[in-house]
């Protein structure tokens, strides 16, 4: 069973790089390090327990290096300070979403009812049929 915790607590095991990027910001665009880059080594992680680690390296192995290295990135606003507040929420959903425990389906039946309206459009639609047949 896994422990809860608060998913902020995370952000104190990350690392931010900024890099230039493309996008807008005119002619900054090449000059300013606007877009942020987020790392965080699952592996390594002091927060997470062994079960919540081996989910998030099922569940985002698309997004982790070889190394172990979860990388997310964020180039949509203008400034720095945007996209390192937009690349955390992101990463804060990615989390809460990977490790959300998916709710269990309950098994139901057909009530009678809708189980004799079944019936009675199945009989309704082979009489239509039968109509339709030529006449020997």
């Amino acid at each position: 069973m896994t422990k809860s915790f608060n998913p902020e607590l995370l952000l104190n095991e990350v690392t931010f790089k900024a890099t230039t990027s493309g996008g807008k910001g005119g002619q900054n665009v090449n000059k300013v390090a606007t877009k942020v880059e987020l790392y965080f080594n699952v592996s390594a992680s002091k927060i997470l327990d062994e079960e919540q680690k081996e989910i998030l390296l099922l569940k985002l192995e698309s997004r982790i290096t070889d190394s172990g290295v979860f990388r997310l990135t964020s180039s949509e606003k203008r400034t720095q300070l945007e996209n390192k507040d937009g690349v955390k929420k992101k990463f804060i959903n990615l989390i809460n979403k990977s490790l959300a425990k998916p709710k269990p389906r309950k098994k139901t039946k057909p009530s009678k009812a809708s189980s004799e309206e079944r019936i009675k459009e199945k009989k309704l639609t082979g009489e239509k049929k039968k109509s339709r047949a030529k006449i020997s």
